[in-house]
């Protein structure tokens, strides 16, 4: 069998301009947030290292896919900081109301009944809100060693048709 390289070329960048599509494609919300500098974790869709109180006491930020993950797999309380107005008005499914103003006299006895080392996600108006990561930081310190901000907030969530639900403050 006879090989023609001109051919061969000509599949082969084919292929390379289908694959970079495809990746252009698949990672495209990824991509505007690193072009919009708001860049998030590695490129995976499992969350990053968790801070810890002896390393940084910030919480490290998630991705819309990552909540989604996470979420789809109850693997993660998702916590919203924001008012109860707010929240009544529409939260994610499931998400518990831990607004930031009321922090010092919610995170104890949510403190009591959840393990230190499970995944919290904290939330509130996307990035202009910046009650979630403040409410990050407060649960680092109380202890739990495994918090995220999930900073696209409600409004991604909503916009991506995802789970919502209205009352319950």
């Amino acid at each position: 069998m006879k090989s023609d390289p001109k051919r061969l070329a000509a599949e082969m960048a084919i292929i390379v301009v289908v694959a970079a599509i495809i990746g252009i494609t698949w990672n495209y919300r990824l991509l505007a947030d690193v072009f919009q500098g708001r860049a998030v974790g590695a490129g995976t869709s499992d969350p990053p290292p968790a801070a810890t109180v002896a390393s940084a006491p910030i919480p490290l930020p998630l991705g819309l896919m990552q909540v989604k993950e996470l979420f789809d797999r109850n693997e993660a309380l998702i916590i919203d900081a924001r008012d109860r107005d707010s929240y009544g008005a529409g939260h994610i499914r499931g998400a518990v109301l831990l607004p930031l103003g009321e922090a010092d006299q919610l995170i104890p006895p949510l403190a009591a009944n959840t393990p230190k080392d499970r995944f919290l996600i904290v939330y509130c108006n996307g990035y202009d809100c910046h009650d979630s990561r403040a409410l990050g930081e407060k649960l680092i310190r109380a202890g739990f060693g495994q918090v995220f901000v999930f900073e696209g907030g409600f409004p991604e969530w909503r916009d991506a048709g995802y789970p919502v639900a209205r009352g319950g403050a």
